[in-house]
């Protein structure tokens, strides 16, 4: 009973420290915000509307997870990442920016709670 509540214990904390692959946490999303032509790039990969690159094919596959879950297994520089990234787009790209928020929050329920866990990042 005792090496089950262990066990338990070790699962618990292996599953609260989950975040998502750090490999593209060194982006430098300023620099793609900075110039529009990549941020159109990137958006249009997380919209289905062109290709991906290996970094915004990486983003991605979590994208719509992380919203969902307000960037809950986020690292902190995913979470600043995150923050510039729709700080730019709906800036510069305000047309995209709701196709992508219809896309992935079409009852706009998921981008309040993200945007408030994001807030400082």
């Amino acid at each position: 009973m005792k090496s089950w509540f262990i066990f338990a214990l070790a699962l618990v904390a292996a599953c609260s420290a989950e975040t998502y692959t750090t490999e593209n946490d060194d982006l430098d999303i300023a620099a793609v915000v900075a110039n529009l032509q990549t941020l159109k790039e990137f958006v249009d990969c997380f919209n289905d509307k062109g290709n991906c690159n290996p970094q915004s094919g990486d983003f991605k596959k979590d994208m719509a997870e992380a919203i969902q879950q307000a960037c809950a297994k986020c690292t902190d520089a995913q979470k600043h990442i995150f923050k510039v990234f729709l700080d730019g787009l709906k800036q510069k790209l305000p047309a995209e920016n709701e196709v992508y928020r219809k896309k992935y929050d079409p009852d706009n329920k998921y981008f309040g709670p993200l945007e408030a866990a994001i807030i400082n990042a």
